[in-house]
Formats: structure tokens, C-alpha cells, sequence
């Protein structure tokens, strides 16, 4: 998957340390936990992956949002325990 980063990456980067590459990397993991919707979206709209970065070398949950075909990454940042335990379980909850 394809993801635009461009309106965020300055963002996730001094917000969280995250950058877009690894932002990536977890969006591509194998393993990863989707949340389609995401199960904090209020708009109903985002969607929240979880999943491993190697650069980061970490878990990360990353926030996307899809609008006329094209994937826009919205946030990024080092997954909390309750995102570690979906991860880890290898399904939510």
C-alpha cells in the first residue's frame, strides 16, 4: 500500500519521532493488527494499524484515512500496551 505522508510527516516526526519510512514499515508487517475502523474514530473514517517497524524497532499504531482512492497517512507512534497486547495475541480482544 501506498501511503501519502506529505501533509504529516514534518508532524509525526517532531511529535512522535516516527518517521514515514517506518510508519511504513509497520503498515507492511505481516503480522500486523488492523482496526477498520479505528476504535478510537469518532468520524468513523480512520483506520488503525498496528504493527512492527524494523528501523524503529518497535511496535507502532499508525492512523490512515482514504479519501478519492488515495491513502493518507495521519498519525504514527509507539503502541501503547493496548495496542502491544492486540499485537502480541495476534488479534483484538
Amino acid at each position: 500500500m501506498t501511503v501519502d505522508w506529505s501533509e504529516r510527516d514534518d508532524y509525526i516526526v517532531a511529535k512522535h519521532k516516527v518517521t514515514p519510512t517506518q510508519a511504513d514499515e509497520a503498515l507492511a508487517d505481516p503480522d500486523r493488527i488492523v482496526f477498520d475502523p479505528d476504535y478510537n474514530t469518532q468520524s468513523g473514517i480512520s483506520v488503525r494499524t498496528v504493527g512492527y517497524s524494523r528501523s524503529y524497532g518497535d511496535i507502532l499504531s499508525v492512523i490512515t484515512v482514504e479519501e478519492d482512492g488515495v491513502v493518507y497517512g495521519a498519525n504514527a507512534w509507539k503502541s501503547n500496551d493496548r495496542d502491544r497486547r492486540y499485537y502480541n495475541q495476534g488479534e483484538p480482544e
